[in-house]
This record gives C-alpha cells, sequence and structure tokens, in this order.
C-alpha cells in the first residue's frame, strides 16, 4: 500500500505541475503547449482516479485521495516556481 501511496504522491505533483504549466501557456496566448500540457494532466488525473478506484478497497481510497491531494499542492508550487521561458 506504501508504494502505491508514493505513486499517487508523485502523479499528483506531475498532474498539477502539467495544469499549472497549462493555464500559463494559456495566459501567455500559447495555444500549443497548452494543449499538450492540457492532455498530459488530463491522461495523468484520469488514470490515477480509475486506479484508485478499481484497485484499492474503500477504506484506503481516502487515504489515496488525501495522499494525491497533498502531491497536487506541491505541483502547484512546482508550477508556479518553474519559469519555462516567458518575458515578464
Amino acid at each position: 500500500m506504501n508504494l502505491y501511496l508514493i505513486f499517487y504522491f508523485l502523479a499528483g505533483i506531475l498532474q498539477d505541475f502539467l495544469v499549472t504549466l497549462n493555464w500559463r501557456y494559456i495566459s501567455h496566448n500559447k495555444p500549443i503547449p497548452a494543449v499538450i500540457f492540457s492532455f498530459l494532466a488530463t491522461i495523468v488525473s484520469f488514470t490515477v482516479l480509475y486506479d484508485i478506484i478499481t484497485k484499492l478497497d474503500p477504506s484506503k481510497s481516502i487515504v489515496a485521495i488525501i495522499v494525491y491531494s497533498l502531491g497536487v499542492g506541491g505541483g502547484t508550487l512546482l508550477g508556479m516556481k518553474f519559469k519555462p521561458g516567458f518575458k515578464k
């Protein structure tokens, strides 16, 4: 179970890092990178949620969702700190 929690945490970081970059590319009017990051974030989030729903029993699912959500928060922070060549 602990390996799953680590996977969900890291997937949460990745998912929201991609979402945050997606929003930043949208705000800079860069549609191609925005589409790519949107696609990738959707794949990650639905894969994790599918995995939580199908593989874990109900008592462990809520813990996995909380761990995933903590990763999402970390991904937002990383996405905001990452500077992919935007000019101010």
